[in-house]
């Protein structure tokens, strides 16, 4: 049943079907439940040509998707995740009806307080809903958290193993030009430590489908001052290519 409301974003559907369904589709499952999405192509690059990563699955169209296995853990996938939620949890949800079941994300995303080193990981506990793709998966509400049983085994596994971390929530926004100072205020009063596109949805993906999922996003670029600061934050090689080992790790925890 639709709960009408005068803005559209906030009609929310109870209704379980839909007309177009991956889970109706039918699709061969994955040869493994346990997936990383990456937004560092150039890591998956460096890995296919140092011989690391093998085919699992190419997905065609107008956005063609490659699933890729680590030969020397096969039992993990790693795929290039694309920007914004309804492409990046849109996939998400495909890879979920082909039998994923434990994924992390990492990426890298703007900090809301310069004190934010680069390269600074941030465990994501939830993400403020700036967006419109999750309110087709879980009704209206201001904000949306990970699985607390994932971020304890996230969190012990960085302890364990003495790896400096955040904790804290996230801002998804669909506009990155459109991140003004008074925005950037509000969403850091509320509790946002980083500012990015995608994990309002894929949270809301992994909820409504019943799947684990845990994000790790590092401290990019700064738009906490008055004048944006890029930070060479998509420059750290050695950073983006640890924190993807340090999910092929993880993923086997969650």
């Amino acid at each position: 049943m639709i709960r009408k409301n005068d803005y559209p974003v906030l009609e929310f559907d109870d209704d379980k079907d839909s007309v177009v369904n991956p889970f109706k589709w039918n699709l061969e499952p994955f040869s493994t439940d346990k997936l990383i999405i990456t937004f560092f192509p150039e890591v998956i690059k460096d890995l296919q040509e140092a011989g690391q990563l093998e085919l699992e699955r190419h997905f065609g169209g107008e956005n063609p998707v490659d699933i890729y296995r680590f030969k020397a853990q096969p039992d993990v996938m790693i795929t290039l995740g694309y920007v914004g939620c309804p492409a990046c949890a849109g996939n998400l949800e495909v890879f979920a009806a082909c039998g994923a079941k434990k994924v992390v994300f990492c990426g890298g995303g703007g900090v809301l307080d310069k004190n934010i080193k680069v390269g600074q990981l941030l465990v994501v506990e939830g993400a403020i809903r700036d967006e419109g793709f999750s309110y087709r998966y879980i009704e209206p509400s201001r904000y949306i958290y990970t699985d607390k049983n994932i971020i304890k085994k996230i969190t012990s596994y960085l302890d364990q193993h003495q790896i400096s971390y955040l904790t804290g929530l996230t801002w998804t926004t669909d506009a990155m030009f459109r991140e003004t100072r008074a925005l950037v205020e509000q969403r850091k009063a509320e509790g946002a430590k980083i500012v990015e596109m995608e994990q309002a949805g894929c949270i809301a993906i992994a909820q409504y489908r019943n799947f684990d999922y845990g994000a790790i996003i590092y401290g990019g670029d700064d738009v906490s001052q008055d004048e944006w600061d890029t930070r060479s934050w998509d420059k750290r090689k050695g950073i983006r290519y640890n924190l993807v080992m340090l999910c092929k790790e993880l993923v086997g925890e969650i």
